[in-house]
């Protein structure tokens, strides 16, 4: 196993050290607009629970 990382990092070593700064990582926007909106919900459910926990506790 070892053996193999060192593999890897000798054949991409020379990638990190490379000019021009860093390759943009490409974006999933399906991946995005799925996690957005799965954000969105849970800000709802915790908006929601936050209301009737301050009702319960009179705070």
């Amino acid at each position: 196993m070892i053996h193999q990382w060192k593999k890897a990092l000798l054949e991409g070593a020379s990638d990190i050290f490379e000019r021009g700064g860093k390759k943009k990582a490409e974006v999933d926007e399906e991946r995005v607009r799925l996690l957005h909106a799965k954000i969105g919900e849970l800000a709802v459910a915790n908006d929601f629970l936050s209301r009737k926990l301050k009702s319960w506790t009179g705070k």
